[in-house]
């Protein structure tokens, strides 16, 4: 079975807030990889990507079985995009976030 994958307006914006961070902040280093923002929003990609197929493996949030998160691994940290399962074709990231950020509920 393969799901539909889709980004909120908000999600979407994410992704753009967490490129320009990663850029803007090795843009401060003397010798910053530049080449590291893109990186991580190919990881990020990849991740959002395994929802096509498995949706379900990612872990539960709160008591819907719906309501999603997935852990995308990222140098030392990595990021967490809330996920819902919207029907048996649909699923929708509604946000994405540094693992380091404030939370998302």
């Amino acid at each position: 079975m393969t799901f539909r994958v889709r980004l909120t307006r908000e999600a979407e914006a994410d992704l753009d807030r967490l490129f320009d961070f990663v850029l803007e902040r090795e843009l401060e280093w003397d010798g910053g990889d530049l080449a590291l923002a893109e990186q991580a929003l190919a990881a990020i990609r990849a991740g959002l990507a395994t929802l096509k197929t498995s949706p379900f493996t990612c872990r539960k949030v709160g008591q819907s079985p719906f309501l999603r998160e997935l852990i995308i691994p990222f140098g030392r940290s990595g990021y967490v995009a809330l996920v819902e399962i919207e029907s048996g074709t649909d699923v929708v990231i509604v946000v994405v976030r540094h693992q380091l950020e404030d939370d998302y509920y």
